[in-house]
């Protein structure tokens, strides 16, 4: 397991979610990595886009990456841990995210067209919650983008 700690603690983190976004573009999934890190810095849990390989529709990264780190902790609450992500979480993502009763969520690129964290809708921070998700945005914000654009341009 990878710990991370001082200043800027949210870049490696995301590294270590854009290869696991660029492995899943090179599987031909769309190319989003997530991880969950622990309250002490650790990755507890990752995960990659797998709906083409797995042919379910739930396999989102951030899907992946949440049930990784509840199996390793044994519980279903995350609620000490932070999601980190490639790409602003989707509807589904967000409410997973929720459930699991994270307090925060870092991403790097927005989701203009199905973002539910800030761009299109807001639902992690919705006014309503009992305990609203903190979300810093922008790590690595170029990067995460040009993997995408990349994946879809080689595929017009």
């Amino acid at each position: 397991m990878t710990t991370w700690a001082g200043e800027g603690i949210w870049e490696q983190p995301m590294l270590r979610a854009l290869a696991l976004a660029r492995a899943a573009g090179d599987a031909g999934d769309v190319p989003v990595g997530a991880v969950v890190v622990g309250p002490d810095g650790t990755v507890v849990g990752e995960g990659a886009n797998e709906r083409e390989a797995s042919h379910d529709p739930t396999s989102h990264a951030e899907v992946v990456a949440l049930r990784a780190a509840a199996s390793a902790l044994g519980r279903w609450r995350l609620d000490d841990c932070t999601l980190v992500v490639t790409l602003e979480p989707c509807l589904m993502c967000a409410g997973a995210l929720l459930q699991a009763r994270m307090p925060r969520l870092v991403l790097g690129a927005w989701d203009e067209k199905a973002g539910a964290c800030g761009s299109v809708w807001d639902v992690v921070r919705d006014a309503r919650l009992f305990r609203p998700v903190e979300v810093i945005a922008g790590i690595e914000a170029q990067a995460c983008a040009d993997v995408l654009t990349d994946f879809f341009d080689d595929r017009r």
